[in-house]
């Protein structure tokens, strides 16, 4: 079988197709934002979100409306709670981010055990990117697209904020706006990967495609190019995988991108781990050579006598 027949043959079922789709468009979103939660250094943020919206998925199923309004609601009720606790005690950020998000996530837990259901809710946890429907596609789509439009125009005012918050507040912008912008888009964008990935695994969405594009650049514009390209790449690739494999798919996606991560830390052009050694044992190399050819100069004008 060829490499064609291999990229063909799946996409002749729909299923497949609105997979790609979905996985993509959520892919998309995601790197864009893992790039600024990178700079600013919210990876456990993005965590504390993305495991904070499983109760607000199991009361929406129970209360009939759509999963995205209960995941954005317990998305952006987590950053709250993070924000008050942080603001009006003496607990820390990382502490108060532990707190808040354990707490809902084992709230989701009892609920998904105790609530009546006839669909299994644990693909919220784990994900359900080949089951997804033509209605959750759209649903998916658009909120990736109101995130999409919303870091490109507040791109330049967000990467300031990452940068150096004390001259935005300079020119005139509002840090405290600015880092509730990116709170709310991280729990926006935590709905979108959500039934691509589930609760679990969006974390590494969010994260893995700017930490490898972190590694291949230092200009952050370009951070903004090279991370959808990779996470958009090893989404398909790991959903092709899924197929011709029967394993699961939101885990073979995070893994494809693992590895990208793990291939660009040990061999990347400039910040990878086997330049720095390479380079380091020039180094060495040239210091031990420095004292004999010091040495020999040294010696040549006395050579004749």
């Amino acid at each position: 079988m060829s490499v064609l027949d291999l990229v063909l043959e799946p996409l002749q079922y729909e299923f497949m197709v609105r997979a790609l789709l979905a996985t993509g468009a959520a892919a998309i979103v995601c790197a864009l934002l893992s790039c600024w939660l990178v700079l600013v250094g919210w990876s456990l943020m993005g965590d504390a979100v993305s495991h904070a919206v499983l109760p607000g998925v199991v009361l929406a199923y129970v209360l009939g409306v759509p999963f995205a309004i209960g995941a954005l609601v317990f998305g952006l009720l987590a950053v709250v709670l993070i924000g008050t606790l942080r603001g009006t005690s003496r607990v820390k950020e990382d502490a108060a981010i532990g707190i808040v998000f354990t707490t809902l996530f084992a709230l989701g837990l009892v609920l998904i055990s105790v609530v009546p259901s006839q669909t299994d809710l644990n693909h919220i946890i784990f994900g359900n990117i080949l089951g997804v429907s033509t209605g959750e596609l759209v649903q998916i789509c658009l909120l990736a697209a109101v995130a999409f439009v919303l870091l490109v125009l507040k791109r330049r005012d967000l990467t300031l904020y990452a940068f150096d918050p004390t001259h935005a507040q300079a020119i005139g912008l509002s840090p405290q706006r600015l880092g509730a912008l990116l709170l709310g888009l991280l729990a926006l964008t935590s709905v979108v990967a959500l039934q691509v990935v589930g609760v679990i695994l969006v974390v590494a969405m969010l994260i893995v495609p700017g930490a490898t594009a972190h590694l291949l650049t230092d200009r952050f514009s370009r951070m903004l190019l090279i991370a959808p390209t990779i996470s958009v790449a090893s989404s398909a690739v790991g959903i092709f995988l899924s197929y011709w494999v029967d394993a699961a798919s939101g885990g073979l996606v995070v893994l494809v991108q693992a590895v990208v991560f793990l291939l660009v830390y040990l061999g990347g052009p400039r910040h990878g781990l086997l330049r720095h050694l390479v380079t380091r044992h020039r180094r060495v190399t040239r210091r031990g050579r420095a004292p004999g050819r010091t040495a020999t100069r040294r010696r040549s004008p006395s050579a004749p006598a």
